[in-house]
């Protein structure tokens, strides 16, 4: 496989593509963030199920191969600090629109909260949607998630519809929300 790798400065936060060579990494990542997150208002259980079945070595690899997503890290000083999946087409975990970007997945480690690292892996979303000419970028957010909801409505994305998300067992709320990019 070619190794291709996408870098962009944001200050001293570089994005960075994942590769297959990368799958420990993501996972590590995947798994801190995710319970860094959510780990204190759902149960032990719950998050431990839902880990073990969505950081899998095999699903996160399957992840990274997939030709209709891009995932990529957010790193400060080599240091992966966050991560970005986006899907497109069939790869959407809902809509399927040919014309639309899933956010999948935005995560930033709890000690790097609040120095634009979120933004910037927004930003770099926001960028591959424009590069392919799409119509609009669509997520889900936890209802219980506050920040995230707060930061996709300072970004422009509006609530469009609600869905089901399985935290291992636990069926949970999440708010699907949307920004259009054509004029």
């Amino acid at each position: 496989m070619r190794k291709f790798i996408v870098r962009r400065k944001m200050k001293n936060i570089e994005i960075d593509k994942v590769t297959l060579k990368n799958t420990d990494q993501l996972r590590d990542i995947g798994i801190k963030t995710f319970e860094d997150t959510f780990g204190t208002q759902n149960s032990s259980a719950f998050m431990a199920e839902y880990l073990k079945k969505s950081f899998s070595k095999e699903k996160v690899s399957g992840e990274i191969s997939d030709k209709n997503s891009e995932i990529y890290f957010a790193k400060i000083n080599k240091k992966i600090v966050g991560y970005l999946k986006v899907n497109f087409d069939q790869s959407q975990t809902e809509l399927k629109d040919r014309n639309a970007l899933e956010i999948e997945r935005i995560y930033v480690l709890k000690e790097f909260l609040g120095k634009k690292i979120g933004q910037a892996l927004y930003k770099k979303a926001i960028d591959i949607a424009n590069q392919k000419n799409l119509h609009y970028v669509w997520l889900g957010v936890w209802e219980e998630n506050q920040r995230a909801i707060r930061f996709y409505e300072k970004n422009g994305f509006l609530k469009f519809d609600e869905h089901i998300f399985n935290l291992g067992g636990d069926k949970q709320t999440d708010i699907l929300m949307k920004k259009d990019l054509i004029k």
